[in-house]
């Protein structure tokens, strides 16, 4: 992969005092917006839970094991794909050789109906607020990826690692599925390199129209 023009040498471009300023009412901005839409949306959850339970059974949940500013940890979704997802994609070399290349399967086999559904309007997500509230993950930030996935940012992987993920993001408001997988590298180092508590408004107020309008998502 090409090193993404879009990086610049000079990461940091705050005073260190207004950076730890900026730092700390984005995590104050995340503990309200992720306590506030938790407490708004329980009813969603439960609806959500019920529909995954009687369209597949138990579990209703699912951990994927993603990176992070603190190391690894397990990102929680509501569960889109059949119980022997992994199962089926390592007895299939020629759909695990199509996963490898961008880590998402346009027409996956292994997505229930009611699954699509919920990726489609990324209500599958949710469960990740959670994640914001336990300091793993942030209302605005990067992809979030998995520790095979980092060599796809070449040089720059430390750089990644270094900011929580996001529950949305750059990508999800300029592409999500519809660009290729450099583009998507190029579109987090763009969000890393210009971070700004206005970026990160600017990009919540967009997210709800992208989800409601559902394009690009699988």
């Amino acid at each position: 992969m090409q090193s993404p023009s879009v990086l610049t040498q000079t990461v940091s471009v705050h005073t260190p005092k207004r950076e730890a300023y900026q730092h700390f009412l984005k995590r104050t901005m995340d503990l309200l917006g992720a306590g506030a839409l938790l407490c708004m949306l329980s009813p969603l959850f439960l609806a959500v839970a019920l529909l995954v339970w009687i369209s597949d059974g138990a579990p209703v949940l699912y951990a994927r094991r993603v990176v992070g500013a603190r190391g690894q940890f397990n990102a929680y979704k509501f569960r889109t794909m059949v119980r022997k997802a992994d199962a089926i994609l390592a007895e299939n070399p020629e759909l695990r050789d199509a996963f490898t290349k961008d880590f998402k399967l346009k027409s996956d086999p292994r997505v229930t109906r009611i699954g699509a559904w919920l990726r489609k309007y990324s209500l599958d997500e949710l469960p990740q607020l959670v994640n914001v509230l336990m300091g793993q993950m942030s209302l605005v930030g990067p992809r979030m990826i998995t520790a095979e996935e980092l060599s796809k940012y070449g040089q720059y992987q430390e750089l990644l690692i270094m900011i929580k993920p996001g529950l949305t993001g750059y990508w999800q408001v300029r592409g999500r599925q519809s660009v290729s997988y450099e583009e998507r590298v190029r579109m987090d180092l763009h969000y890393i390199t210009h971070w700004s508590l206005g970026l990160d408004v600017m990009i919540l107020f967009e997210t709800p129209l992208r989800v409601i309008r559902g394009e690009g998502a699988y």
